[in-house]
């Protein structure tokens, strides 16, 4: 029952990475997989909405269940996040200054101190 259950898990995880590709590859059609109409801009800011609020519930739930160290590995992984927003930011006419200085800033401190409780 338990390996099921991780294949499972890890069959959703990559599931969801692969998603989250189609939104970045092809949105018109994520979209409607999502079951909302492309240009939607409300859809899109509550999808923003609800993954930075998981954003920041994971790594609690990874801090609280295993403890410091997997959660500083977690906080590195997270740094993807604000990492792509640089990269967002700066593709559709967003300055680098807006890049950098909050999503930069944003990734460099989650890897810091992701660092710091995954090494010490």
């Amino acid at each position: 029952m338990m390996i099921t259950a991780l294949v499972v898990a890890l069959l959703c995880c990559v599931l969801i990475m692969v998603i989250g590709g189609r939104f970045l590859l092809a949105p018109k059609a994520a979209m409607a997989g999502f079951g909302v109409p492309a240009d939607s801009l409300r859809a899109l800011t509550s999808i923003k909405g609800v993954r930075d609020i998981t954003s920041g519930v994971v790594p609690l739930v990874v801090l609280a269940a295993a403890g410091s160290h997997a959660f500083g590995w977690v906080l590195v992984a997270a740094a993807i996040t604000p990492i792509g927003d640089a990269v967002i930011v700066r593709t559709n006419g967003g300055t680098l200054g807006h890049a950098l200085g909050v999503h930069g800033v944003t990734a460099l401190v989650l890897v810091a101190a992701g660092l710091v409780l995954a090494l010490v």
